[in-house]
């Protein structure tokens, strides 16, 4: 099957200058009809998902056009493809991490809030509140 930008872009959750955006900085191929409009197919979907992670990742364009590039250049590449994919993992872990550490520290803060609004402790999230207390 084969879809335009539009179709891919609506497809995908995209927008149509994005999807232009991936295929000019080389990131996604594409193919072109007689009238020379971009066209793409299934496997471009695969490459729109791996880009999409990859961006969400926070991985630069640059380095996914690298990753690209492996990628076309064929099996040559694979150990070079495995390498990168593993150290991106590895900072997905840690931001998963971080991502962890801020929701329990949100956590803590609406039970906190809970807390004071059902009166089991005092508000002491104001610090000027605190200051003019400590001045009488």
């Amino acid at each position: 099957m084969t879809y335009t930008v539009k179709e891919i872009a609506q497809k995908m959750g995209l927008t149509e200058h994005t999807v232009r955006f991936y295929t000019d900085k080389d990131l996604l191929p594409c193919k072109r009809d007689k009238n020379n409009r971009r066209i793409f197919d299934d496997e471009s979907i695969n490459w729109l998902r791996t880009i999409q992670c990859l961006r969400k990742c926070g991985i630069s364009i640059e380095d996914i056009r690298a990753y690209s590039a492996l990628c076309m250049e064929g099996s040559s590449t694979l150990k070079a493809r495995y390498e990168f994919m593993k150290s991106h993992r590895e900072l997905a872990f840690k931001r998963l991490e971080e991502a962890r550490e801020l929701v329990d520290y949100m956590e803590h803060k609406v039970r906190h809030y809970e807390d004071i609004l059902e009166g089991r402790v005092p508000d002491d999230t104001n610090p000027s509140a605190g200051i003019r207390q400590a001045d009488r």
